[in-house]
C-alpha cells in the first residue's frame, strides 16, 4: 500500500447514497430466514478482472487448478459469459436475498470481441448478468475518464460513432464506484464513492475503488487532472459517512490484491492461522480498515482466495477474489441482524466455485456474443501469420515467455523501418493479454493467427516509439524489474533478439539484475553510449515503476503496436513456413 494521502485531500462534499436499482420488488430478492426473524442471510456473489471475456479465453488463461485431496491438482477448463450467466443464476436460487459486485478490470485490456467496441458487449452482458454495482479498477481509465463516464451513462462513442443502426448504447445499468478517485481542482469524486442496497428493511452499504498505484499502471494521458488516494484512509473515510446515514453492513469493494501461497481456486489461505496463507497489498490493506466493514471483495492480482485476515481489533475478516476473465465466481454469505443491522461477523462464510463448462449456456448471452462476432467477422477472421507452435505469453508463469520475446522482436523491425539506429526494443509483460496457441480457436485452421487473435493478444492500441538512453539508464530500468515499486512483485520486461542479462534471484533487489552480466549483441552495455531503444509509449509514459524509461530523448512515436505485430508475421511467416516460437533463452534466471 502506497503512503497515506493527507488529511485534507479527501475534503470533497458527500453524495446522497445512491439507492439500489433492484431491490423492493424486484422477485429475484426477498427473504432468508423470514421476513420476521431477527437475522436473514443475504448471498453476496462476486467477480473480478473479467477483462471483456466474452467467449471463453483460450490457453493456460481459461484453466482452473483444482486441489486434490492427496495433494494432486486437477486442471479444469473455466469461464464464458454464457456460463457465468448461467452459473450466477442458479446460484441465486433458493436465495432471495442475493446481491452481486464486482471488483474492477470489467474492460480494458479485452479481447477483440468486446475492445473492437470499446466494451460496449461486456457492458451489455453485465447488464443482462444483474450486475448490482461495480468499483473501478484501473483498466476502467484505460480510455480515459470521459470514456468511462460514457460507459456509465451510455450513448455512441464520440469517435467510432454507433455500431449498430437504430440502436443506441444504454451504458452500465449497475452504479460503478470511484470512492478513491477526485478531480485534483476541487477534491470531488469522479464517479459515486458508495452505494447502498436495500432489501425489506436491509441494508448494506458498497464502497468501491481502485488501487492508490493506478497511475504507475495506466497511461498518463488518460488520467490528467484526477488524483488517486490512499486505499485505508478512503474506505474508512466513507464508512463513517454511510454510519451517519444508518448503514452499519459495509462491504469494500476494492481493486487491489494479494498472492496466496497456491493457485489451487480451493487452496485454504487460513492455514495454518487466519490469512496465513496470503501475502501482498491486500493484507495491509485489510489490516487497517475500519472493523465496521464487513467483507473486502478484492481482484488486480488474478488469484483465486477466499481468506480470513484480522482486522484491526483482531477480529478475522473474509477478504476474496475470484481470480480472473469469469473463471470463477465468490459466494458469501452474509448474516444480518435486522435489531443492530449489523453483520454477524461470526457467521460469514465464503467460497469460490469454478464457472465450468459442462454446464448449460445462457441462451441470452449466446444471442448477445452471435450479434457483435457477426460485426466483428470481416475484421477478426482475417489471417495474418503462421505459427509452427503455441506461444505462451499471458498465460505463462515463466519470467520471460516465446510471446514475449516475439512482441519484443516484432517492435524492434517497426522501430528499424523508421529509425535504423534503433538497437533494442523492450516490452512491459502487462501489456501482453493473452497466448497464442497452434491449435484453432475457430475456422482458420491450426497454425493460423488471425487478426481478432493478435487483437486479444495486443488490445491497447499502445504506439511504438523510439527514445535515445544511455548504457546507465538501460542498466538501471532493467534494475527497476526487481526494485523500487517492483520489489514485491517484479515486472520482467521481454526483450528483443540481442539483450541478454542474468536475473539472479538468489539475491535481493536491484542486486538481482547484475550489471556485469548485461549483454547487447554480445558486448557489454557502454554506460555514457547513447542506444536507440523501441518501447511502446506506455513505457516511455514511466508506467510500471520505470521511470528510468520515462527519461528518453529525442522521442519518434511510431505506428501502433498490433501493427507491428501483424506486420511482423507478414514479414517472418507463411502457410508453408510458418514462425517457429523463440526459445525464450534471452534471459538466464537463476532461483
Amino acid at each position: 500500500m502506497a503512503a497515506a494521502a493527507t488529511a485534507g485531500a479527501l475534503t470533497a462534499a458527500l453524495p446522497a447514497a445512491a439507492d439500489s436499482g433492484r431491490g423492493e420488488g424486484d422477485d429475484r430478492r426477498g427473504h432468508g430466514h423470514g421476513s420476521s426473524s431477527r437475522t436473514v442471510d443475504v448471498q453476496l456473489l462476486s467477480f473480478n478482472d473479467l477483462h471483456g471475456h466474452l467467449e471463453p479465453p483460450s490457453g493456460s488463461s481459461g484453466r482452473v487448478t483444482e486441489r486434490q485431496q492427496d495433494g494432486t491438482s486437477k486442471q479444469i477448463d473455466a469461464g464464458g459469459v454464457e456460463y457465468l450467466a448461467t452459473a450466477l443464476r442458479t446460484a441465486r436460487k433458493g436465495h432471495p436475498y442475493s446481491v452481486t459486485t464486482a471488483a474492477g478490470d470489467l474492460i480494458g485490456g479485452s479481447p477483440m470481441l468486446s475492445g473492437l467496441f470499446h466494451d460496449e458487449p461486456t457492458i451489455e452482458a453485465l447488464n443482462e448478468l444483474d450486475l448490482d454495482v461495480a468499483g473501478v479498477g484501473n483498466h476502467e481509465f484505460d480510455e480515459g475518464l470521459t470514456e468511462l463516464q460514457r460507459i456509465q451513462r451510455g450513448g455512441c462513442h464520440p469517435t467510432a460513432g454507433c455500431f449498430e443502426p437504430k440502436r443506441k448504447f444504454e451504458g452500465a445499468d449497475f452504479p460503478y464506484l470511484a470512492a478513491n478517485v477526485t478531480y485534483e481542482k476541487n477534491g470531488r469524486p469522479v464517479l459515486p464513492p458508495y452505494w447502498v442496497w436495500k432489501e425489506k428493511g436491509v441494508k448494506i452499504g458498497f464502497i468501491g475503488l481502485t488501487l492508490e498505484g493506478t497511475p504507475d499502471v495506466v497511461s498518463a494521458d488518460g488520467i490528467k487532472g484526477l488524483k488517486f488516494h490512499d486505499e485505508v484512509e478512503t474506505i474508512n473515510k466513507y464508512t463513517k459517512a454511510l454510519e451517519r446515514q444508518g448503514v452499519k453492513s459495509i462491504v469494500a469493494v476494492i481493486h487491489e490484491g494479494g498472492y496466496p501461497a497456491s493457485t489451487s481456486y480451493n487452496y485454504d489461505c487460513d492455514s495454518p492461522g487466519a490469512g496465513d496463507g496470503i501475502s501482498g497489498p491486500i493484507v495491509d490493506i485489510a489490516k487497517a480498515v475500519s472493523p465496521q466493514v464487513d467483507a473486502l471483495v478484492t481482484g488486480h492480482t488474478h488469484q483465486p482466495y477466499a481468506c480470513s485476515i484480522p482486522d484491526p481489533s483482531g477480529k478475522p475478516r473474509t477478504v476474496t477474489s475470484a481470480a480472473s476473465f469469469g473463471r470463477l465466481y465468490t459466494e458469501t454469505t452474509l448474516t444480518y441482524d435486522r435489531r443492530t443491522k449489523d453483520i454477524v461477523r461470526t457467521s460469514v462464510k465464503s467460497a469460490n466455485h469454478v464457472v465450468r463448462r459442462d454446464q448449460p449456456k445462457a441462451p441470452d448471452m449466446t444471442r448477445l456474443i452471435d450479434r457483435w462476432n457477426k460485426l466483428a467477422a470481416p475484421i477478426a477472421n482475417r489471417p495474418v501469420g503462421y505459427i509452427s507452435g503455441d506461444l505462451p505469453g499471458r498465460g505463462s508463469t515463466a519470467l520471460e515467455t516465446p510471446l514475449g520475446d516475439l512482441i519484443a522482436d516484432a517492435q524492434l523491425a517497426q522501430g528499424k523501418s523508421l529509425d535504423p539506429k534503433a538497437v533494442v526494443a523492450l516490452m512491459n509483460p502487462g501489456g501482453i493479454r493473452s497466448d497464442l496457441t497452434h491449435a484453432a480457436s475457430g475456422a482458420e485452421g491450426d497454425g493460423v493467427v488471425t487478426y481478432g487473435e493478435a487483437f486479444t493478444v495486443q488490445p491497447f492500441g499502445n504506439t511504438v516509439n523510439l527514445v535515445d538512453l544511455t548504457g546507465a539508464q538501460l542498466v538501471t530500468a532493467l534494475k527497476q524489474q526487481v526494485s523500487g515499486s517492483n520489489t514485491a512483485s517484479p515486472r520482467i520486461l521481454q526483450v528483443s533478439a540481442g539483450l541478454t542479462y542474468t536475473l539472479d534471484l538468489t539475491k535481493a533487489g536491484a542486486d538481482r539484475v547484475p550489471a556485469d552480466s548485461i549483454r547487447l549483441n554480445g558486448a557489454p552495455l557502454d554506460p555514457n553510449a547513447t542506444y536507440r531503444v523501441v518501447l511502446n509509449n506506455f513505457l516511455t509514459g514511466g508506467g510500471d515503476g520505470f521511470t528510468e524509461l520515462g527519461k528518453g530523448a529525442n522521442m519518434l512515436v511510431g505506428g501502433d503496436d498490433l501493427k507491428a505485430l501483424t506486420d511482423y508475421f507478414a514479414a517472418n511467416s507463411s502457410a508453408t513456413a510458418p514462425l517457429a516460437p523463440p526459445a525464450a533463452d534471452r534471459i538466464t534466471v537463476v532461483k
